[in-house]
């Protein structure tokens, strides 16, 4: 488990501080990824990854979420970024893909990859490139 101060919060991998149920709203409703994403999807979703909140340091408030499905050898893969609307623009999702990096790294991952539509800058500021050889690259499943 992992713990890092950013300004007002606490970034942490206690999987014990998670709060599923905003997670699931804040997903099922506001990202365009993960919309209408039912709540028992979602705990699944939880239940098999490494998951990593921001919390309020004052009242403990979970404000922000990611998760990253990894073997913790070789590849992991970082999704379900999610910043609440009134905690963004303060540095938190880069603060908190940071953390997640950060946490890791000891583990000596190959490749860490993500998907974005939106959010290219947040990632590249700590080290994200797109693909250079997407031929490479398939997929199964919807796109």
């Amino acid at each position: 488990m992992s713990e890092v101060i950013f300004g007002d919060y606490t970034i942490s991998s206690d999987p014990q501080r998670l709060d599923a149920a905003r997670i699931h709203h804040w997903l099922s409703t506001d990202a365009y990824w993960a919309l209408g994403r039912s709540r028992e999807k979602q705990d699944a979703a939880i239940a098999g990854s490494l998951n990593f909140g921001a919390y309020e340091r004052g009242s403990g408030e979970q404000v922000a979420y990611a998760r990253i499905v990894t073997d913790y050898a070789t590849f992991g893969w970082l999704c379900d970024v999610y910043v609440d609307r009134g905690a963004r623009g303060k540095g938190l999702g880069t603060a908190l893909v940071t953390a997640v990096r950060d946490h890791l790294e000891p583990a000596g991952l190959r490749r860490i990859l993500l998907a974005t539509a939106d959010a290219h800058g947040v990632y590249e500021k700590i080290g994200f490139r797109a693909l250079e050889s997407t031929d490479k690259w398939m997929a199964l499943g919807v796109q």
